[in-house]
């Protein structure tokens, strides 16, 4: 291949491995020659060469409803299946029971059956999997935390504190003066991130911020929290709720409660998932760029496995998108209806 292509056997192996350090035209030929002498790489014969499987685990401290249900993952394993797909690694995926993975799961990892590691959604009480980047090269789908978080941990995350001021924002700009929050786990630095954007927020607009209920992110624990939020705040006019999954749970228990959004309620949500537009009432979000989180994330795992220089940390810029759930309720804003 290097003599048909004109180039180095280096260079053949750099494009054939899906180094992203040979310009465009040189790959070009290096394909075309892939192509003319019907090249299959022999996976077996390059790990044990290399001392590579070729292979790398996403590993999901989550169990199996939860990653099935939630429209996030899909987003970002099609992000990472996109990156993926250009270079000859597989993907194999692992759910981690959250906070206690099992001795196989360790076993796994550690015993030589992947290159490297995703981890994405990230507990604070997930010690083996902030471990884990001692031994394996491993990039983290959202920033780690807890007590063995390291400064050099390699992750992409968005600026989820960002992302909870703009939604805040919007929904004081909207009229709302009592908002409350709907909140993420506490062991998430995601949903901490967002808690405290919505904090800050208020505070500077000189509001209280002690309207706050806690879910899990599920739909389930959103139609609990809109509940409650109702039984205890009755005078609610705005909620920032941390994911979409639980937003569309909040407006299911006010639409029971007989609650109107945005008449009576304003709503933004988190993620720009499919829930926010599968009702008639689209709801306003923020767009935390999942499926590009997911191609960023694997694209820096893949450099590092290929030596290549890599920024430890890239944080996106999240954005707000508007609905019906949050447009202006003439009774919050003084308009004459």
């Amino acid at each position: 291949m290097a003599h048909l292509a004109g180039v180095s056997r280096a260079t053949v192996s750099r494009v054939v491995n899906g180094s992203t350090r040979v310009r465009p035209d040189v790959v070009e030929l290096v394909q075309r020659a892939v192509t003319q002498l019907n090249y299959v790489p022999n996976r077996a014969a390059r790990s044990l060469a290399a001392q590579r499987t070729m292979s790398i685990a996403l590993v999901v401290p989550e169990d199996a409803h939860r990653f099935f249900s939630d429209p996030y993952f899909a987003d970002i394993v099609q992000g990472i299946d996109d990156r993926l797909e250009t270079s000859e690694y597989v993907l194999t995926l692992l759910l981690a029971h959250p906070r206690s993975p099992s001795d196989k799961t360790r076993r796994y990892l550690l015993g030589g059956n992947v290159d490297g590691a995703l981890v994405v959604s990230h507990h604070s009480g997930d010690h083996f999997l902030s471990e884990l980047a001692r031994s394996l090269p491993v990039v983290f789908g959202g920033r780690p935390m807890g007590p063995v978080a390291r400064a050099d941990d390699h992750y992409v995350d968005v600026d989820n504190h960002l992302g909870a001021v703009l939604a805040t924002r919007h929904l004081l700009e909207a009229g709302g003066r009592n908002v409350a929050t709907v909140a993420g786990p506490e062991d998430m630095p995601a949903a901490l991130d967002r808690e405290q954007g919505w904090r800050d927020t208020l505070r500077e607009a000189g509001l209280a911020s002690d309207r706050l209920i806690r879910g899990d992110f599920t739909e389930v624990s959103g139609v609990r929290a809109g509940l409650s939020l109702l039984d205890r705040w009755p005078d609610t006019d705005a909620v920032f709720v941390a994911n979409d999954l639980m937003a569309s749970g909040v407006m299911l228990a006010f639409a029971e409660r007989g609650v109107a959004v945005p008449d009576d309620v304003a709503l933004v949500g988190f993620d720009d998932s499919p829930y926010a537009v599968r009702g008639p009432l689209g709801l306003t979000t923020i767009d935390q760029r999942t499926r590009e989180m997911g191609g960023i994330a694997a694209d820096m795992l893949l450099r590092r496995l290929a030596g290549e220089p890599v920024e430890p940390t890239q944080v996106l810029a999240p954005r707000l998108v508007v609905r019906e759930s949050s447009l202006p309720a003439p009774s919050r804003t003084g308009g004459a209806g």
